[in-house]
């Protein structure tokens, strides 16, 4: 029997919140009931999260948060997988809801001039434009616009000294285009921008999920796949699952060509992360990985390994065997 696909929702909002505490068990309470699983963060500055589930019930969470928060225009971006996507459902009061370690940055009041999917190739196009991938390297290790500039950060928090450390290049452009996952992190990297004094900056409305979502393969300047915070690890155009696993010794996204690496082994190590663990590091990745594979064999899921992701990688290998 096939199994039913799961929806997905990655969702956002900057906005003045209080009360986070009694939000976070309401929250909680709700998707709980409704079988909601993923992460939803609150903060001060707004919410910020990605949930999975059937779609009536995706559905009316949505529905739930906009009336909880009196959000009109909670940013939403919509996709639809055969995987779980998340094993719970959890809900994080944090200090940033995408943390940049800034103090002062407001994107409820000043951010980039959004550019709809459909205007984006013509904008990145032009000469006088630095492009800019606001996301970490790992994700851009797999997929990123044709020509785009990579600061090769680990995390959002070194997003600010690359910019301070490379504004004179910057500011030899006439304007700036920035980009992330769904748009969440270049209202931030683009109000810091603003704040520096640079005035003409741009950013892809909905981020590359609605860039995919809405642009033909065959007119698009997008190269690669796009990191997904859960099981999918990737997706491609059309918001198809991806070919990528993970690594989940390093969390590294992982090709299958990479799987084949001496240096691979399930769950333990790949050839990003082999020389970098210790022996003891990866004595406990084999045994988790053991706990995984009898719990996979009985048909359990197992908490702390992704089994779906696990289960990718074996569909992958059959596949390649099968061509």
């Amino acid at each position: 029997m096939k199994s039913r696909k799961k929806k997905f929702a990655a969702l956002y909002k900057f906005c003045k919140l209080t009360s986070l505490e009694l939000r976070k068990n309401q929250i909680l309470e709700f998707c709980n009931k409704n079988n909601i699983l993923g992460t939803i963060l609150l903060a001060e500055e707004g919410i910020n999260g990605t949930i999975s589930g059937e779609e009536i019930d995706i559905d009316n969470t949505v529905i739930y948060l906009q009336n909880l928060f009196q959000i009109n225009s909670l940013d939403v971006k919509y996709s639809f997988s055969s995987s779980e996507g998340f094993y719970r459902m959890k809900v994080k009061i944090k200090n940033e809801i995408v943390t940049m370690g800034e103090k002062n940055i407001l994107p409820s009041e000043i951010t980039g001039e959004y550019v709809d999917a459909k205007d984006w190739n013509n904008l990145i196009s032009q000469k006088d434009v630095l492009l800019i991938d606001a996301r970490n390297i790992y994700e851009t290790s797999i997929g990123k616009f044709k020509n785009s500039t990579d600061p090769s950060t680990t995390s959002f928090k070194e997003f600010p000294h690359w910019v301070d450390k490379n504004i004179n290049q910057i500011k030899n452009y006439n304007k700036v285009a920035m980009y992330c996952t769904g748009g969440i992190r270049c209202e931030k990297a683009s109000s810091y921008l603003k704040e520096l004094g640079i005035n003409d900056v741009f950013q892809l409305k909905g981020g590359i999920l609605k860039y995919l979502e809405s642009i033909p393969k065959n007119e698009s300047m997008w190269d690669g796949e796009c990191f997904v915070f859960d099981q999918r690890v990737s997706i491609k155009h059309g918001l198809h699952d991806g070919e990528f696993t993970q690594c989940y010794a390093c969390k590294n996204p992982i090709s299958l060509e990479e799987t084949k690496s001496p240096h691979y082994k399930k769950g333990v190590s790949c050839h990003l992360c082999y020389n970098k663990k210790s022996l003891f590091d990866k004595s406990r990745y084999e045994e988790r990985q053991n706990q995984v594979e009898i719990n996979l064999s009985k048909g359990k899921k197992h908490i702390g390994r992704d089994t779906e992701s696990y289960k990718k990688t074996i569909r992958l290998q059959n596949k390649e065997i099968e061509e």
